[in-house]
């Protein structure tokens, strides 16, 4: 499904999507928050990508790339993950691009994103950020998410254990 907003197309990510998806998978400051380390491999980037798209025809998740309506430039992606058909809930992602930020485009996607998930019948959503993504962190809150939890030592990345924090939304 495309959704569409004002500024944006999310459409629904393809493989040939992977070379769009490289530049900001393999920068290290858009890579910072993000559970694993910088992608310098395109080929490594494409298998990520094709596995994604498997994910999304066995009806497990869902990923959007998202693009400037009136030029097409690539700036980011956006997703529905760990989609709970039986409690009505998933887990929301989302990365834009550096060269992106500070336009609102992040915002703009993820409310298409919430409400595309409130058509299909979802009633909660939870996002994850890890401790020092602000920008990820007041991006939520402005929508509505609400801090419910600490996880610590959640993720290990770069030798270390890094904490995150969860925010819910009900819908």
């Amino acid at each position: 499904m495309i959704l569409e907003t004002e500024r944006l197309t999310l459409a629904p990510l393809v493989e040939t999507d992977a070379p769009h998806v490289y530049p900001f998978l393999s920068d290290p400051e858009v890579m910072a928050h993000w559970d694993q380390a910088p992608i310098e491999d395109p080929d490594e980037v494409a298998a990520c990508v094709a596995a994604q798209v498997a994910e999304m025809d066995q009806g497990k998740a869902h990923y959007w790339a998202v693009r400037l309506s009136g030029t097409g430039d690539f700036l980011g992606s956006c997703e529905l993950v760990d989609i709970d058909p039986r409690h009505h809930r998933a887990e929301l992602r989302f990365m834009i691009a550096r060269e992106a930020w500070g336009h609102g485009y992040g915002l703009e996607a993820v409310r298409a994103l919430l409400a595309h998930a409130a058509s299909i019948g979802l009633k909660r959503l939870i996002a994850r950020t890890h401790v020092g993504d602000l920008r990820a962190e007041r991006l939520l809150e402005r929508l509505g998410f609400e801090a419910e939890g600490y996880l610590k030592g959640h993720v290990h990345r770069d030798g270390e254990r890094r904490d995150c924090r969860l925010f819910g939304l009900l819908l």
